[in-house]
């Protein structure tokens, strides 16, 4: 996604030449790499202006609106800015300065105003928009079918009307975050989104529905040794949908907001240590713990909250163990999509 980054940046600047230009990263999360988008912007931006003979005192400034949830840790966050901040500021004897930046943070959910009309030149979401604003609406309170029992996203199995749910769910969520970024965006500013998506327009042939299928498979394995009640289990839903290219064009194109620059599909390991590119995996036991900790990091909130903290640990191995196998049998990728949007005069 780094080209489609530099273009879209290298192009807003020189369309608007803001004294000031904004960027609002979406779902910035607060770990250790969270600060390597800002990074990047500015080192976009320096080169830039240089190419263009910008003088270094009429450099823009920068202004970084880090958003994500209330409950992100904007303590951690902030003590990663501070420690930015001084790394970029120290040991550039003889070195020109980069362009003064400036960083908030921005509690508050993507599918709600944030900033104010016309105030923003560049956003950017990297993995976030796969998450929906709940879980399917018409679920609540329904409890599942019978067919439906155990599954938390869509399965080969799931009856159709529960997976029109889990996509009228996304034309809802996507259409509206496509609305709300339209009116906080200046004309000529440019949109950046990657999520995760999948690779066919089948909803029952997702990549996805394999890695969220072998959760489910786990939380019964859990149910079925009386360390988890099955009501709990038949009342979630995860609150997500990964959509194929097509979906996200579609519903892009029917908002008529925005003229689309770039839109692409590329894949990545489960593993995110694996980066070979064959089709084996040379140690599925370590590629499946592996597997197991990152969708811990991201999964664990939203699984605490609804079966409690005690099961974690148990859930997760036996996860890490139903990965190894699978991955034993089939290398599966990660479909990811990276979209690039402008907004017209």
């Amino acid at each position: 996604m780094k080209p489609v980054l530099e273009e879209a940046t290298r192009e807003v600047y020189k369309a608007v030449l803001p004294r000031t230009m904004v960027v609002a990263d979406l779902g910035c999360s607060s770990g250790p790499n969270t600060l390597r988008f800002v990074s990047e912007v500015i080192g976009i931006i320096a080169r830039s202006c240089k190419q263009l003979g910008v003088k270094q005192h009429e450099y823009p400034q920068l202004q970084f609106f880090r958003n994500d949830l209330p409950g992100n840790d904007f303590n951690n966050l902030f003590e990663l800015v501070d420690q930015f901040k001084k790394s970029t500021t120290g040991n550039r004897q003889g070195e020109a300065q980069p362009p003064a930046c400036y960083i908030s943070g921005l509690p508050g959910s993507f599918y709600a105003r944030l900033l104010p009309c016309q105030s923003v030149h560049l956003f950017h979401s990297l993995f976030c928009l796969q998450w929906r604003s709940q879980a399917p609406g018409g679920l609540k309170g329904s409890g599942k079918t019978h067919q439906d029992k155990g599954d938390i996203y869509i399965t080969k199995t799931m009856s159709p009307s529960v997976v029109k749910l889990f996509q009228q769910q996304f034309q809802k969520d996507f259409s509206l975050f496509l609305k709300l970024r339209y009116e906080e965006l200046v004309f000529g500013g440019q949109i950046i989104l990657t999520f995760i998506g999948r690779k066919h327009e089948d909803v029952f042939n997702g990549e996805p529905n394999h890695l969220y299928g072998l959760l489910a498979q786990s939380l019964q394995s859990l149910v079925d040794e009386g360390l988890l009640k099955k009501e709990k289990l038949d009342s979630f839903y995860l609150p997500i949908y990964s959509p194929s290219v097509g979906e996200v064009v579609a519903i892009a194109e029917q908002s008529g907001l925005f003229n689309m620059n770039h839109v692409k599909l590329f894949e990545t390991n489960w593993d995110p240590y694996d980066d070979s590119e064959t089709d084996v995996v040379q140690d599925s036991v370590r590629s499946g713990v592996n597997v197991a900790k990152c969708i811990r990091a991201v999964m664990e909130p939203l699984i605490a909250s609804h079966f409690g903290e005690t099961i974690l640990d148990t859930l997760f191995k036996e996860y890490a163990q139903r990965v190894a196998k699978h991955l034993e049998k089939e290398k599966t990728k990660h479909a990811v999509i990276v979209l690039s949007m402008k907004k017209e005069n």
